[in-house]
C-alpha cells in the first residue's frame, strides 16, 4: 500500500511540474511561431523511466487534461502534443530497454525523435493540419500542408526531440537515485 501511495504521489507531482513547465515556452527561430518548445515532456520522461511507460502516459494525459480545462480554444494542438509526447516516451523507453548508459540513451532518444517526427508528419498531413484549417477557417493551411510539414513540422520535431533528450539525459543522471524505482 505504501509503495502504491508513493507512486501516485510521484505521478501527481510530476504531472503538476509538467503542467507548470508547459506555460514556459518559446518559439524556435526560423520556424512558424505557433510551434513552440517547452520542457513539459521532461517530467513525463522521468515518470516513464522510473515508474514505467504507463506512468509517463498518465503524466502527459493529466497535463493535457489540465491544459484543456484552462485553454478551451484549440482542440487540435493539445491532441498533437499528446500524440507526439506519447510516441516519443514509448519509443525511447522500449528502445533503451532499461539500459541507462549514455550510448543506449542516445540510441533510444535518436530513434524516438525519428519515430515522433514520422508519426507527427503523417498525422499532420492527413488529419491534424486539415482539421486545424477547417476549425480555425484557415484555407492557407489546408492548401499548403506539404510546405508546412517540410518547413515547420519536421524541423521542429527534430529540434524538440534533440533538446528534450539532452535535458532529460542530464537531469536523469542526477535524479535517478532520488526518484522511486
Amino acid at each position: 500500500m505504501q509503495q502504491q501511495t508513493k507512486r501516485l504521489i510521484t505521478i501527481s507531482m510530476l504531472s503538476a511540474i509538467s503542467f507548470i513547465l508547459m506555460f514556459i515556452k518559446f518559439p524556435i527561430p526560423f520556424l512558424p511561431p505557433y510551434l513552440t518548445l517547452d520542457f513539459s515532456d521532461v517530467p513525463a520522461l522521468l515518470a516513464t523511466f522510473t515508474l514505467g511507460p504507463l506512468a509517463g502516459i498518465i503524466v502527459e494525459f493529466i497535463k493535457k487534461l489540465l491544459n484543456f480545462l484552462f485553454n478551451l480554444g484549440d482542440p487540435v494542438g493539445p491532441v498533437a502534443n499528446f500524440l507526439a509526447a506519447s510516441s516519443f516516451l514509448l519509443t525511447a523507453y522500449y528502445v533503451t530497454k532499461n539500459k541507462y548508459n549514455l550510448k543506449s540513451q542516445i540510441i533510444g532518444f535518436t530513434v524516438a525523435t525519428i519515430v515522433m517526427t514520422i508519426i507527427l508528419s503523417i498525422l499532420n498531413y492527413f488529419v491534424l493540419l486539415p482539421l486545424y484549417g477547417m476549425i480555425m477557417n484557415l484555407s492557407d493551411v489546408v492548401e499548403n500542408v506539404k510546405i508546412v510539414i517540410v518547413s515547420g513540422v519536421i524541423p521542429f520535431n527534430i529540434i524538440k526531440g534533440a533538446i528534450i533528450s539532452i535535458v532529460f539525459i542530464v537531469l536523469f543522471k542526477r535524479l535517478k537515485n532520488v526518484l522511486p524505482k
